[in-house]
């Protein structure tokens, strides 16, 4: 628990789920035997020792990403499934609530997309396991620093297309666009997904504070790099630690 610090995230290439498990690990200062015990205390035995944290470098910059090895699979998952994974979790109490919480975001946001009952929703990309562990250990780690605010800067948005279990989308995909109301926007130079379901809905369920860097004194930083590279952008994204003044 950090108490009076808070957490500046500022996303100039987008942000993904592996991105934020990645900054808030450096941030938390956690090693990699401490993650995989994170990752194990979510209770799916094809997750143990899927994830580590590495250092990383794009255009010479250094940074660190989270480099993962997770088994193919086909589950299209409900929430209900996805809600009770969690609560039998040995996740800290206030984890349990945060990813819970990102996951029924995200269920509205599909159940919106596809016509249906958030009960009937059915996910497919964000079922797998790769989204239910940055789902979960982001809000273990999240939890664990305890800051009173998680400030991100506006995101990052442009056109092209998606690949996806659902065929070829438009940028950005629609469930992004449905969880996009109220957040500050900008347009880059760039095609494709700059900003993914599951890392939006997390930080709307962490009830990130979108705008300008807050007046505040540094403690500490990341830079994490994601699985995309985008030639025209500043590639990675910023994790502060910092003491509002």
């Amino acid at each position: 628990m950090i108490g009076n610090q808070a957490i500046v995230l500022r996303t100039p290439s987008g942000i993904s789920g592996d991105m934020l498990l990645t900054g808030l690990a450096r941030l938390a200062g956690v090693t990699n035997a401490e993650l995989g015990g994170l990752v194990d205390a979510i209770g799916i035995e094809a997750l143990h020792d899927c994830v580590e944290i590495v250092p990383h470098e794009v255009n010479h910059i250094s940074g660190w990403k989270a480099r993962m090895a997770l088994p193919h699979e086909h589950h299209h998952r409900t929430l209900a499934t996805i809600l009770d994974i969690i609560a039998r979790s040995a996740l800290e109490d206030s984890a349990k609530v945060l990813a819970s919480r990102a996951f029924g975001i995200l269920a509205e946001a599909e159940a919106k997309v596809h016509g249906a009952a958030v009960k009937d929703v059915h996910f497919h990309e964000v079922g797998a396991l790769d989204s239910i562990l940055d789902t979960c250990i982001a809000a273990a780690l999240l939890t664990r620093l305890g800051p009173a605010a998680l400030h991100c800067s506006p995101l990052p948005l442009c056109d092209g297309t998606i690949r996806c279990e659902h065929g070829l989308l438009a940028s950005p995909p629609p469930a992004v666009q449905e969880m996009l109301e109220g957040v500050p926007v900008y347009g880059v130079d760039a095609s494709g997904e700059t900003v993914t379901p599951t890392a939006l809905a997390f930080l709307k369920a962490a009830d990130a504070r979108f705008g300008k860097w807050p007046e505040c004194a540094v403690l500490g930083s990341a830079r994490a790099y994601g699985g995309k590279v985008f030639p025209s952008l500043p590639n990675g994204a910023m994790f502060f630690l910092v003491r509002p003044r």
